[in-house]
This record gives structure tokens, C-alpha cells and sequence, in this order.
């Protein structure tokens, strides 16, 4: 854990109790230890016997020496402090950290050889050892080593263990510190295009341009002057009329906002480890999530339970990026989504009650695991009045590899049909599919949401393999992009999926 006014990822070891005491520490004798103390007092015995003062000699040379070590050793012991510092706290899963290793010796005497270890759980990697050379009075070691999780979620990290041992390898002490860390891994966000989504305001008018001013628009009602105001704000007719200081109103910024559905239940997915959808499904939320905060929404996370993930903030019902501390909204986000896990819920009407209860209005993003014919009807109807609902559906046919002539594929399809048919844009997902390529086709119109093409459920291949030609839908980067949505030609008007210009099945 970190020390108190240190640094993040910072934790200092101290002194624990002392259990057993000194003669505990007589249990470290090794075993060349234990060979010179059974030999001095055998050579002392005889030499008492025998009344050879020699002999005595030696064997008290041998019986005092590991006696020596072990009472030397045991005070140093406690002038050893170990401390651990873990650079970034924060990862993304699949990527690494590192974790850094100091001893210092804050005693007067020197030590002998010193061993290393530290505690990691066994999906991190092997456990890290070293061996440190004699440290001087005074002096300090550090050692570092790398860990990786390929699976998200929060692991400890420690508690560090230092082996002592004397000049003479007559004793070794374990000494055990109670400081650990916790290495949170995230889900991975993928960097995702920008793509004019319809209706992601709505209902917001311009709401999501006017939050980015420092000041809104004037009210024609002034109110009352309070402490803190800016005196250039100060409506002077209004002053005198009422004879109290007046100020002019700020009409109150308005967010767009937006609900990241991520259905977590156990029944709708099939496998686990990096490569299940259900870590695709949350690495997804997670990406749309950041993506959407940096444009200025505020995002909402929702599960199949009808539950708010925690972190968010309160006064604006989620996640919002207009915090003081913008990444520290983000982070917050990211550590939720780490340790989800599945509900033990088989429907979505949890999450249709919560929806139902905000108004059903704004823009509405599901991550969506198998789906039967009444969970879909379910989910059709949670489409916002006024806004736009996009879809990301994993159907456990195409993730668990059944053949393309399986019957668990026309039903996928139809529930497909039910969603697109309900204004939803419906996009099913395949292992391997890239979440980017995804969500610029959610910004085409047509392909998503109308006829079915030539793909798999409906959604044309040519899209997702050429990127919807040179012109796309991309509104913010596209060469030529209409203010609609709709990609202009560069030389020409050409339809049809891939043709340069024009998007996968849209028009240009």
C-alpha cells in the first residue's frame, strides 16, 4: 500500500513485531551453523574429560562462533528496511509495468549476503528473486523486474521477503515486511475514429458545444448578486430598479449524454480468458466510454442489472470529462470496468427499467452477449424516443466456430432483424473483429440499419475490408465530407460498398 505522503505506487516496509525473539533466530542455523555447534560442544566435552586446555580452546572457538552470528545477525536484521515502488499502478491489459526494489541499510554494521523475493500472483509471471552482495553501513541496493497480465483485474503485490545471511553462512534469518501493491489492469481501449452519430445530442440542442465556454448565454432575468460574482456581471438597470445589487444570469451549461449498456450476464457468453467476448464486450465499453468522454459527453455505464457502475459522478449522472480532473474520471471509469465480472441475471429487463427511468433520451451504446427471441424484443424496445441506439451483438454461434449452414445462425440474424427493424443500428460482432472498423460503420447511414447486404447478418463484407473508400463517413476527417454525414465523391458520384468516395453501401 502506499506510504503515507510518498509518491503513488510507493510502499514502505517497517519494522514488524519481534516473534520469538532471539531465540526464534536460533532456528536459522544452517546446517554448517548446526555442524560448527554440535563440534565445539563435542570438542568441549572432551577436552573437559581428557583436561586438554587446547582442545577447550577450540571448542569453545567453535561453539561461540555460530552463537556469535545468530545474536550479530538478529540485530541487524531490524536496521534492514525494504521499500517497492510500481511504475504505472494503471495498466492496459497485455501491456507492462515495472516494479521497482530497494533495500537500504540503515544499521552500522555491515551485512552478508542478502536474497531477495517478492510475491506476485502466478498470472503476473514467475516470482522474482535476486541475490544482493554485502551492503555496507549505510548502504542501498535496488533491483527491478517487469510483470504483465494478459486478463484485467487488480492483483497484489507483495509482501516483499528478505533472506539475511551472515559473513560466514552460519545463519540464515527470513525476514518477511507487511507493504504490498496492487497493480490495477484495465481493460484495453482501442483509439477510435470520429463519426457523426444521429441524434447524439438530441434533446441537448447545442448543449455539447456550449458546455466547452467558460460563460453561458445571458438570461433576461437577472438575480440577485452573491458573494463571488464577477462585478462585470452586474445588471445596473436592474440595480436601480430593485435597489440590490443585480447580476445577469448564466444560462446553465447542458451536456449531451450518453448510456454505455454493457450486458454481463453468464448465460449470454460462452469461454473466458483474453480472447472471450465477454472481455471483447468490455474492452469495447471501455473504448466507447473514453472515446465519447473526450468529445464532451457525459457517460453513463450500465449493466444488464439495472446498476450504475461506481466512480461516477453524482451532480451529472456519470462519468464526465469537464471534471477537475479529466483522467481522474477516465481512471475511475477504467478501475470499474477491471473487476467486473459476470451477473448471475438471465434478462435485461433490470436494464430497461433503469432506462425507462432517465427518460429513455440521448444516445444509447449496448454491448450485447446471445440474445433469444424475448431478450431481443426486450432490447429493441430500450431504444432512446428522439436519440439513436447502436448495437454491438456477439452471438455465441459465431464465437463458439458452428458452421455457416448451423440453424444458430439464422437465429442470430433474425435477432439482428428484430433490433434494425426497432431503429436500432445492429452490428454483430466475429472473433477478431477490430472495435474501430465497427464504429465507423455505426456512422455510415444505410448499411447498418437498412437492407440487408451481402455479409454476415446483413452487414456487407467489402466495408469492413477496404475501410468505405477514400471518401467514408468520417465527418470530422474525411476529404469532403457533407455536413450530413454523407461522404462526397472526389471525382464523381459512385455507389455501391468500396467505391472510392462512397461508403459501404451508402451513397456519395
Amino acid at each position: 500500500m502506499p506510504a503515507p505522503g510518498g509518491p503513488p505506487g510507493s510502499g514502505e516496509a517497517h519494522d514488524g513485531e519481534d516473534r520469538g525473539g532471539l531465540w526464534a533466530a536460533f532456528g536459522g542455523l544452517t546446517t554448517r551453523g548446526r555442524s560448527f555447534l554440535a563440534a565445539g560442544v563435542a570438542a568441549t566435552a572432551c577436552a573437559y574429560v581428557l583436561g586438554q586446555e587446547d582442545l577447550l580452546r577450540v571448542g569453545l572457538l567453535l561453539a561461540v562462533l555460530p552463537v556469535v552470528c545468530v545474536v550479530v545477525l538478529h540485530l541487524t536484521r531490524h536496521r534492514v528496511t525494504g521499500s517497492r515502488r510500481l511504475a504505472p499502478a494503471r495498466v492496459p491489459a497485455s501491456a507492462e509495468a515495472r516494479v521497482s526494489l530497494r533495500v537500504d541499510n540503515v544499521s552500522r554494521l555491515p551485512t552478508g549476503l542478502l536474497m531477495l523475493q517478492d510475491r506476485v500472483p502466478y498470472v503476473l509471471g514467475p516470482r522474482p528473486r535476486f541475490v544482493l552482495d554485502r551492503m555496507e553501513p549505510g548502504g542501498r541496493r535496488e533491483v527491478s523486474y517487469r510483470v504483465r497480465a494478459d486478463l484485467r483485474g487488480r492483483y497484489p503485490l507483495g509482501p516483499l521477503q528478505l533472506r539475511l545471511t551472515d559473513p560466514f553462512g552460519m545463519c540464515e534469518l527470513t525476514r518477511g515486511f507487511s507493504a504490498y501493491d496492487t497493480l490495477t489492469v484495465v481493460p484495453r481501449v482501442d483509439r477510435l475514429p470520429p463519426v457523426r452519430l444521429g441524434g447524439e445530442a438530441a434533446g441537448h440542442g447545442d448543449g455539447r458545444y456550449r458546455v466547452l465556454a467558460l460563460a453561458g448565454e445571458d438570461d433576461v432575468i437577472p438575480r440577485g448578486y452573491r458573494h463571488g460574482d464577477d462585478l462585470r456581471r452586474v445588471h445596473w438597470r436592474s440595480t436601480a430598479r430593485y435597489g440590490e445589487l443585480m447580476v445577469r444570469r448564466e444560462e446553465r451549461p447542458r451536456r449531451a449524454h450518453c448510456t454505455v449498456l454493457l450486458d454481463t450476464r453468464a448465460v449470454a457468453y460462452e469461454g473466458a480468458g483474453p480472447g472471450s467476448p465477454f472481455e471483447w464486450a468490455v474492452s469495447g465499453a471501455a473504448s466507447v466510454a473514453s472515446h465519447l468522454m473526450e468529445r464532451g459527453f457525459t457517460v453513463r455505464l450500465l449493466t444488464d442489472t439495472g446498476s450504475a457502475l461506481p466512480g461516477h459522478d453524482a451532480a451529472s449522472g456519470g462519468y464526465a470529462s469537464s471534471s477537475p480532473d479529466p483522467s481522474g474520471a477516465a481512471g475511475l471509469m477504467l478501475d470499474a470496468l477491471a473487476v467486473i465480472d459476470h451477473s448471475e441475471g438471465t434478462g435485461l429487463s433490470p436494464a430497461h427499467d433503469a432506462l425507462l427511468g432517465t427518460g429513455g433520451e440521448g444516445l444509447l451504446v449496448a454491448f450485447l452477449g446471445d440474445l433469444d427471441e424475448s431478450q431481443a424484443a426486450l432490447a429493441a424496445r430500450m431504444r432512446p424516443r428522439g436519440g439513436t441506439a447502436v448495437a454491438f451483438v456477439l452471438p455465441t454461434a459465431t464465437w463458439s466456430g458452428a458452421p455457416e449452414g448451423d440453424p444458430a445462425h439464422h437465429e442470430a440474424g433474425e435477432r439482428l432483424r428484430v433490433l434494425r427493424d426497432a431503429g436500432w443500428t445492429a452490428l454483430p460482432v466475429a472473433p477478431g473483429t477490430a472495435l474501430p472498423d465497427l464504429w465507423r460503420l455505426a456512422g455510415a447511414p444505410g448499411p447498418a440499419g437498412g437492407p440487408y447486404g451481402a455479409g454476415p447478418y446483413g452487414v456487407p463484407g467489402a466495408a469492413l475490408a477496404d475501410g468505405y473508400g477514400a471518401g467514408g463517413y468520417d465527418t470530422a476527417t474525411a476529404p469532403g465530407a457533407a455536413a450530413d454525414g454523407t461522404a462526397a465523391a472526389a471525382g464523381g458520384g459512385a455507389t455501391g460498398s468500396g467505391a472510392p468516395g462512397g461508403g459501404a453501401g451508402g451513397r456519395a
